[in-house]
This record gives structure tokens, sequence and C-alpha cells, in this order.
């Protein structure tokens, strides 16, 4: 196996004491729980080589954990090639490479010439499906040069084949065509039927169950018509294949390991492809952890984790992280009381060495609008004490709680960014750009071939569609693009755009030079359809450095459609402009985050927990999990805005007014001496002693306080 990780052990510490005491050495940097975790089943006194779940508490070390487990594996003898680690983005997957690569270095010493090669199957259960679909498309009926499509892409597709089955939606309501992809979505990966799906999450469309089972059944058929596969696809699709036993085996055995980070963000589809490779759990490997699971409007279910150790037998082996490197102690210490008061979970109690003085503070505001200026004063008065705005975050439930917070922070010049927004592919121009490229690599592709058509001037929707039928009944494309007939004024464009279509078509240039060719033909069209060329352009370049770290199209294509970075440039905005910015981010967008000193809106019921997720048990739980996700992205500050009244617009029976609102319930009284309670400003409050006093649950003397000086 050349320039492979076995070959460096092989070549350069074959005798087995020195691999033993390489590998010694190099774990002697794990605590004893992290090191039980890399050490199972491997080695003397290591008899157990059955399933593994690794709790892991958040800041508790889990990435360096698995990367030592990847090398550790590779170091005692296993093939990297025969290793596969599914993680949930491109990024965490390449971190995880790096981090083993550089330890299996390191424990071979210098006497290491050898270059290990990289971990083949390291990469997101969607890149990775994608793969093994292509590998094995002659087994299962699917054509290797399938397209994937994006989820703006999929929403297309999804409204053309609505408009095309005429579905009247003159007497009610239909469904828009995100909210149709999600149903689908839902019940693809809850692996649920349509009518519970309808009904637990999406009750207002019970009425439409029928249309909306010819609508996903004609969804797929035009998938199938035109050799594409969605996000959803390349896990249900995979699924179906490890179904069959004799396929199961075959793949299942080219895997000695399979290590799965952040298992509880899985959903039961993922599980189901688990099980069906590791029946028995031999080499699996999974990480995650339970108080971490916030995901399940992705369909994500915590039953997953806490299920695991008795999916087999023997149980699972369970090692628990609890050692945090990253919070104080008080932080802990407060977040430990939030999660434990969850109505099941695996137990764990996180600490730490960093000892501090320090509470988290529950800080008590009037309204949204004392909010925005308590959390702007607090984070120039931390910038003027060294610490940088990058240092500093402000998370929130919902992305529109943030609302007054922006505009306080550009009144004051806070220079800072939102994340939870617009996906970089979804950016209009982007997804210009990719459709020449996507048709190019499949014509049957008629989502990309309509917009790439469309971006020739006089090239109309008529046009385009005559175009993308007679491509359908004929194969050679480049034919039927000599042969449509285009307004005359639209000749000499659409000669230019047939001979780069050529080009592509022929891959006659190496990847990336063929996105080279297309944003140079693009860019005389991103002039004309975008005031804002200039800003845009910056994508493009983006867009090309991508590419240059990819050696073909097809792994491009692929892995951006499955994990595209999260903003464009036009959003960067202060990131752009400032060397130095305030972090703003929603809670999910924060998760495995960390910052110096956190700031948290809206800690009251209705926010935290949101008032569109307390239907059930469930929903509450997981809602609670957000809140200590939170809490536990901050190392050495922790603050929790409180305020006591939201001002409400246009309530149809009472009109514009102001209701007031409790401290969310995940902090009951009983837990309050964890925090230092805080009332900001004190001058609103006569009584200093009312004004200092702690937070009670209703807060009775401060909460009169701040009402009679604004009523």
């Amino acid at each position: 196996m050349p320039d492979s990780l076995r070959d460096s052990v092989s070549t350069m510490a074959s005798p087995s004491a020195r691999v033993e005491n390489s590998a010694r050495d190099f774990l002697a940097s794990l605590n004893t729980e992290q090191r039980v975790a890399a050490e199972h089943g491997l080695g003397a006194g290591h008899a157990y080589h059955g399933p593994l779940l690794i709790i892991a508490g958040a800041g508790s070390g889990k990435t360096n954990t698995l990367a030592h487990r990847v090398a550790h594996l590779v170091l005692n003898g296993v093939d990297p090639q025969r290793i596969l680690l599914l993680t949930f983005s491109r990024r965490a997957a390449a971190d995880m490479e790096r981090r083993a690569t550089h330890l299996v270095h390191r424990a071979l010493g210098a006497a290491s010439r050898q270059s290990p090669g990289a971990l083949q199957w390291a990469g997101t259960f969607h890149s990775v499906g994608a793969r093994l679909l292509r590998e094995n498309a002659a087994s299962i009926g699917l054509a290797e040069s399938f397209s994937i499509l994006d989820r703006g892409d999929a929403e297309d597709l999804i409204a053309i084949v609505r408009n095309e089955l005429e579905v009247d939606v003159t007497k009610r309501r239909f469904p828009a065509k995100g909210t149709c992809l999600a149903i689908y979505s839902r019940v693809v990966n809850s692996e649920a039927a349509l009518t519970e799906v309808l009904e637990e999450a999406y009750p207002w469309c019970v009425p439409w169950e029928a249309e909306l089972k010819r609508l996903f059944s004609s969804y797929v058929g035009a998938k199938q018509a035109q050799n594409l596969l969605d996000y959803d696809d390349l896990l249900l699709y995979w699924a179906h294949m490890v179904a069959e036993p004799s396929l199961a085996r075959r793949i299942g055995e080219r895997f000695d390991h399979v290590l799965v980070d952040e298992y509880q963000d899985t959903n039961r589809l993922q599980a189901s492809i688990l099980r069906a490779l590791k029946p028995d759990g031999t080499g699996l490997t999974v990480v995650g952890d339970d108080a971490q699971s916030i995901y399940s409007f992705r369909a994500a279910t915590v039953r997953n984790i806490l299920d695991f150790p008795a999916q087999f037998a023997p149980p699972a082996r369970v090692v628990t992280l609890d050692r945090n490197y990253r919070s104080t102690q008080p932080i802990l210490d407060a977040s430990n009381a939030v999660i434990d008061l969850a109505r099941e979970r695996f137990t764990k109690n996180l600490w730490t060495e960093r000892v501090s003085s320090a509470k988290p503070r529950l800080v008590l505001v009037r309204d949204e609008i004392d909010q925005a200026r308590c959390v702007a004063e607090r984070v120039l008065a931390r910038r003027e004490q060294g610490m940088a705005l990058k240092s500093q975050a402000v998370l929130f439930r919902s992305s529109s709680h943030s609302a007054k917070l922006e505009i306080e922070l550009a009144r004051r010049d806070i220079p800072f960014v939102k994340y939870g927004g617009l996906r970089f592919l979804e950016a209009s121009h982007v997804k210009d750009v990719l459709s020449v490229v996507r048709w190019a690599d499949n014509p049957r592709n008629r989502m990309a071939g309509f917009r790439a058509a469309g971006l020739v001037p006089g090239v109309g929707a008529a046009t385009a569609s005559k175009l993308l039928d007679l491509l359908e009944a004929s194969p050679g494309a480049l034919a039927v693009l000599d042969a449509i007939k285009v307004a005359p004024a639209a000749v000499r464009d659409w000669k230019m755009f047939r001979e780069l279509f050529a080009t592509l078509r022929a891959a006659s240039v190496d990847w990336p030079a063929e996105l080279d060719a297309v944003t140079r033909w693009y860019e005389p069209h991103l002039q004309r359809l975008y005031d804002d060329a200039a800003v845009r352009q910056r994508d493009l370049v983006q867009l090309r450095e991508i590419a240059s770290t990819y050696r073909s199209r097809e792994r491009f294509l692929t892995d951006l459609s499955l994990d595209s970075p999260d903003a464009t440039s036009a959003e960067a905005g202060a990131a752009g402009k400032d060397d130095d910015y305030l972090i703003l981010s929603t809670i999910h967008s924060a998760k495995g985050q960390e910052w110096k000193a956190v700031d948290i809106l809206n800690v009251v019921d209705g926010c935290i927990p949101s008032d569109m997720a307390t239907g059930t048990m469930d929903e509450v739980e997981e809602e609670r999990r957000l809140l200590y996700v939170a809490m536990t992205r901050a190392r050495d500050e922790l603050s929790l805005l409180v305020p006591q009244r939201f001002y409400v617009h246009q309530q149809s029976t009472y009109g514009d007014r102001h209701v007031y609102a409790s401290r969310t319930r995940f902090i009951p009284d009983a837990l309050l001496d964890r925090f230092e309670s805080v009332v900001w400003p004190l001058a609103v409050c006569e009584d200093d002693t009312a004004a200092n006093s702690p937070l009670t649950s209703p807060p009775v003397d401060v909460a009169a306080c701040v009402r009679r000086t604004w009523d």
C-alpha cells in the first residue's frame, strides 16, 4: 500500500516493542479517561474489541481523543485505508486527519522520513455516501455520473414538479417549496411515515397529505429521469444499498474500524447504516454528548446515543470524558446544574482545574432596548480591558432576537459578523457559475441546464425548456446545442457559450482551469446582472481558491454541494472591513465554538424555551440542551440577559402592547446560588437594596421597581 500511514509504521518501526513504546509516549498527554478510549481493544490487556461509546462532555478534548485513537490504531498495524471516519463537516474530517498524521509522525520520531498518506475514507456521511454510491453504482442500478442537487436546486425542482401536477391551491394554502422539501427530508431521515411527520411537525399541512404523496413520488421520478440525487438521497440510497446483505457485508468488511464523530447529531437513517455495516459492533466507535443534541429539526434524534449501548450484546463499552479544558469551574457548576434537571441523560459532572471566583451573571434588564445597550457597553468595556472583539460572542435562540442589538452595535460603530444566515452556495452568482459546471458534468441535469442557458442574453425560458427536452431525447449534447435556434441577437453569445460547454465536456483542460474558463466567460454577465458585481466577484475568487484544493471536478462538485462555506462576501460585512469584530450567532450555529466571553440574549420563557417548541416534553428537553450548549461556549465570562418585558406589535385582540416575561424555567430558584444576580442599570430603582437583591422567580421586588419606572 504505497504512501500510507501503515507503510510509515511498518518500515520505520517494525519491531513491535518500538511501536508499543512510541504509542505509550504519545498517549502520555491524554488524561486517564481519554487514554482508555484511545486504547480500547488494542494492545496487551485489551481483549474486548466490541463497540465503544465515548460520552464527551463540552470542552473535554473529544477531537483530540478521537485523533489519538486513529493514530493508535495505525501504530498498532491497522491499515489507514481500512479506517472509515465519519464527521459532520469536511473541516472536521480534515482536522482529524491532520492531527492523526501529526501524532503518528511524532510517535515514530525523527527516523520517519516517509510521509504518511491521507486517510482515504475520512469525510462527512454524505460525501462518503456519494463515493460508495459511485463505486457501487452498477450493482444498484444507478448511473455513476449522477449529479447532486444542493438545497436550493432541490427546492426549485420541487416547485417545477408541483406546477406540472397542477395542484389546486386556490381553495387553501399549499406548502411552499421549501416546506415541501423539509417535509420530504424529515420523512426520509427520520424513517417515519408521512402521516406521522405531518401530524407531529407540520399539522397545518395534514389536509394536503394525498397531494404531498403525489408530489414526492413525482419528485423522485424527476430526479431519477435526470440522473440526480439530492442531499437526502445520498443517505437513503446508501441505506437501501446496505439493506442488501451481500452488499452490506462487502462494504462492511472493507473497513476494520468505523469511527463516528458527533453521534448525538445522527438521524435514524444514519444509525441504520452503521448497524448494517457493523451488526455486532466490532470495530465501531462513536463519540458524542447527549447533552448537546439540538438538531431534531434536521431529524436528528437523541435516542441514537442514549440507546446505543443496549443495541449490542454484550452492551457497548461506555467511557465518559468529564474533565473540561475550556471553562472556569463556576461556569461549569452553573451549566451542570441546568443539565442535571434533564429528564434522561448519561450522568456526568464536568470539572476543571481552571478556578475562578467569578460566577456567571444573571442580568435583569428592563426590555430589549436596555438589553442591547447593556451588551454593547459590556462588549466595549471588555475591549478596553484588552479582550478582542473576536474573543466575544453574543448568542441567541432565534436570528430575529438580535435585531435591536444590531442597531445598537451599528450606532456605536462596533463591527460584527452574524452567523446563521445565507449559505455560500445559495448566493445567486455562485449558483450561476456552478450551474454551468454542473450542466457540463451532466447534460441531463435540467435544473443546472435551465439556469445556465438562461444566463445567455436573449435565451428565455421557452428556448431553454425546448433545449432541455431535446437533450433528454438525444445523447449528443453538443449536436443539440448546435441545432437549437436562438434569437438573432443571441447568436454571438450562444456561440461563445457553446464553445465553453464543448471545452468542459471534452475535459481538454485540467481542474481547476475549467472553473477559471467558466468565471472568465461569466464575468461580463456578472457585470450585466448585478449592481454590486465587485462585491460578488470576491465570492468567485473564494470559489476558485476552494476549487484549487481538489484534483477533479467530480470531487469538487460533490463536496461543495454537501458542505458549503457559511457566508458570502456580501454578508461578511465587517469581516471584510475590520481586523476585529464581534461575533453574533444563533445557538445552533455556535455549537462546537468557544469564546472568552459570551452573552446570551432573552433567557426568558417564550425565547428559551421558544414558545414554538414546548408542545412535547421531548421539545422542552431539547430547549434545555440548547441553553446548556450556549452556556458551555464561554471560557472566562458568561452573562445571561433576562429582559422583563417585550413590546409586542400587531396583536389582533389587544393591539400593540407590552408583555411581561419570566426567567427561563431552566433556571429555577434552587439554582440561583450558581449565579451572580445583577440589575442593569442600577439607576432604574430608587431603592438600591431592591435593585441588588437576588433574583427570585417571579422577581417580585425588582420587577415591581422596573414597572413603576415605566408605567
